[in-house]
């Protein structure tokens, strides 16, 4: 059986040997950018026409489609991420992590932000002083229940 890892490689591999971007990828298949590539980097799981149409897309065979269509194990380890833009990003929810637990719960009461019923976008933003990387999360609040 293919592992998410193993699945993973040959994803990235075949995309780089086609030249294929997520972009492009996400739009043939007709789903959005950033599930696409999570799901490809076994972050998530897809259906079974979209599994075997990157497949088809990017020359793999049956075994990929059917590892992308496995439920992942959505699991990282303990030590801060070393990748320099992952770890800006952690150290955001490091630094903004409660701010943003305080505003959550200030305007929503107690809760959590789903990460399941959710979207997220990734746009450049022009700017004569560098350009900006704009980042936009959508998750439906679920409230705590009290009992």
């Amino acid at each position: 059986m293919m592992t998410k890892e193993l699945m993973t490689a040959r994803i990235l591999e075949a995309k780089a040997i086609k030249g294929i971007t997520w972009e492009a990828l996400s739009e043939t298949i007709g789903m959005s950018p950033v599930f696409t590539t999570s799901a490809c980097l076994g972050m998530n799981s897809m259906i079974e026409d979209k599994a075997f149409a990157i497949c088809e897309m990017l020359g793999l065979d049956k075994a990929v489609a059917i590892t992308l269509q496995q439920c992942p194990k959505k699991a990282w380890g303990d030590a801060v991420p070393q990748d320099p833009l992952i770890y800006r990003l952690y150290e955001m929810v490091g630094v903004y992590g409660d701010t943003l637990k305080e505003l959550i719960h200030e305007k929503f009461g107690d809760g959590i932000m789903s990460a399941i019923d959710f979207s997220m976008h990734v746009d450049k933003e022009e700017n004569p002083k560098g350009d900006r990387v704009v980042i936009t999360m959508n998750g439906k609040f679920l409230p705590y229940k009290s009992w």
